[in-house]
């Protein structure tokens, strides 16, 4: 390589780096400006209703859930393309004890089923995502468990993901995606909430039911994860 083109090289790398440092300036200046402004409400908004800009990954996993809209909106990221694999993670509820049955009617067949996941698998198929692209987690039964026995079913089947969508309720995306980051910190995790039980960023302070329910989340947020970190330290 000549002199000429060595020197052209270098000045357009530097050009690169200068022009990505003051993009990152640029955006850190239009952030502290937006939190100047933002409100008390604004700031639970953003930490609560988590969502990420869509990208292809290796896999869509869904949390435990009667809410077969999570499975709906799952299947359509699969025949979109987004990813080959979807995993609906769930046994029931600890508080429960059982699975009282689906939260919307005509998802999938009017029947009993014994786990989230199985339910939500049934959904899955029923829009079209074929058995063979479904592996089921059958014993979770909080959302920590989800992502732990999520972890061990890709373990035992020797499959490595690098990206994850979590298609999960929008109220409970931050939650959700602080315990799958936990059992999950190599994989990039996309979150593609949906709104259930009407509760969006939009509305979620307009009655006293949806306040507690997000408030409620931000309150479990600072609880369990309370109890993980401590329990770390008493192990060292």
């Amino acid at each position: 390589m000549s002199m000429a083109r060595k020197t052209d090289f270098s000045l357009c790398a530097r050009d690169k780096m200068i022009g990505k440092k003051f993009q990152i300036r640029e955006d850190e200046k239009k952030r502290n400006e937006r939190e100047k402004t933002m409100t008390t409400r604004d700031m639970i908004t953003d930490f609560i209703f988590v969502e990420d800009e869509l990208e292809k990954a290796d896999a869509i996993l869904i949390p435990g859930s009667n809410e077969g809209s999570l499975a709906v909106h799952a299947a359509d990221l699969y025949r979109e393309g987004y990813a080959p694999l979807v995993i609906p993670s769930g046994k029931y509820s600890i508080l429960q004890g059982k699975f009282l049955g689906a939260a919307e009617k005509g998802l999938a067949a009017e029947k009993s089923y014994e786990t989230e996941s199985d339910y939500l698998a049934a959904v899955l198929m029923e829009h079209g995502v074929p058995q063979e692209a479904i592996w089921k987690e059958r014993e979770a039964t909080y959302t920590y468990e989800n992502a732990i026995f999520t972890r061990k079913l890709l373990e035992r089947n020797k499959r490595v993901i690098r990206t994850a969508i979590l298609s999960c309720k929008a109220y409970h995306a931050r939650r959700c995606l602080m315990y799958y980051q936990l059992l999950f910190p190599e994989v990039k995790l996309i979150v593609s909430p949906v709104v259930t039980n009407g509760i969006s960023r939009e509305n979620w302070d307009l009655d006293d039911g949806k306040i507690d329910i997000v408030l409620g989340e931000m309150e479990r947020c600072g609880s369990q994860f309370h109890e993980i970190f401590t329990e770390k330290i008493s192990r060292r």
